[in-house]
């Protein structure tokens, strides 16, 4: 059944058997292709071990308590590579993002058929591949350490901050920039003072809201070797060091509510 509002009445109206028929196939099928996944899942899941699974997460956090509060002298350096990689990496990110969203906007692009599909094609590459992903590949290339770690947040960043970017400048007002060219401004003025001043709030704000995103990323990065407190992290897991575990997770908890309280003010200050 359908319902139409005729005059703020609601008038029932019994569906054609064609429509009817095409609701219920709809229907039939998402409930074929959930089955079907569901016993996909099955199949290859130890269901002992589901069941089993709240037992040892006590168990787990049994032995994460007390945290080791001695071994936090040794998560100074780590936690402050952590938050340099978040840093230079989103510098990196937005320092490539503007030439790339300049070039995909098509208000501002010196090319629709051929220099805008490749900015978007960098765009799409970049938001495609995961930071871990591109961590794994640089620590290939490069060797573990920081390097990797802050190329990897940056090559990551690059998609993000330019689809925002691009976007802002195709909303921006066009009048303004027709009042500048009007002036017999170039195109380098033109971007300057018509284009520049109007996205200016936006790539401000995109840039401590990306910043903020990578300094969560960056705490895992180590897990591949590309540096930050990922690596104590990941050696404490190894070394069944439950204790120093937690006290990781709690240090990256606060790095985490001190960048969100930091990105907060920065924006409400630019916004």
């Amino acid at each position: 059944m359908t319902v139409a509002i005729n005059g703020g009445a609601k008038v029932w109206q019994r569906r054609d058997r064609r429509t009817q028929f095409t609701v219920w196939a709809a229907w039939l099928a998402a409930t074929a292709v959930f089955v079907y996944c569901f016993q996909l899942i099955s199949d290859k899941t130890i269901w002992a071990f589901v069941l089993d699974a709240p037992v040892q997460a006590g168990d787990l956090a049994a032995r994460m308590v007390p945290p080791d509060w001695a071994f936090i002298t040794q998560l100074g350096r780590p936690i402050w590579d952590t938050l340099n990689i978040a840093t230079l990496g989103t510098v990196m990110g937005i320092v490539i993002a503007i030439p790339v969203s300049y070039c995909a906007a098509r208000n501002t692009t010196p090319s629709v058929s051929l220099v805008r599909p490749i900015a978007l094609f960098v765009i799409v590459s970049s938001r495609s591949i995961n930071s871990l992903i591109w961590a794994l590949m640089l620590v290939t290339i490069v060797g573990p350490g920081v390097l990797a770690g802050i190329l990897a947040i940056g090559f990551r960043s690059i998609g993000f901050c330019a689809k925002l970017l691009y976007e802002a400048i195709e909303e921006i007002d066009e009048a303004q920039v027709e009042a500048v060219r009007a002036t017999g401004a170039a195109g380098a003025q033109v971007t300057a003072y018509g284009i520049v001043p109007q996205v200016l709030p936006a790539f401000a704000g995109i840039s401590v809201f990306r910043w903020d995103i990578n300094i969560r990323e960056s705490t895992v990065l180590g897990l591949v070797g590309a540096g930050g407190i990922g690596l104590q992290l990941e050696g404490a897991i190894t070394t069944l060091a439950w204790t120093q575990v937690s006290l990781i997770l709690l240090v990256i908890i606060a790095t985490v509510i001190v960048s969100e309280w930091v990105s907060a003010k920065v924006r409400h200050a630019i916004i």
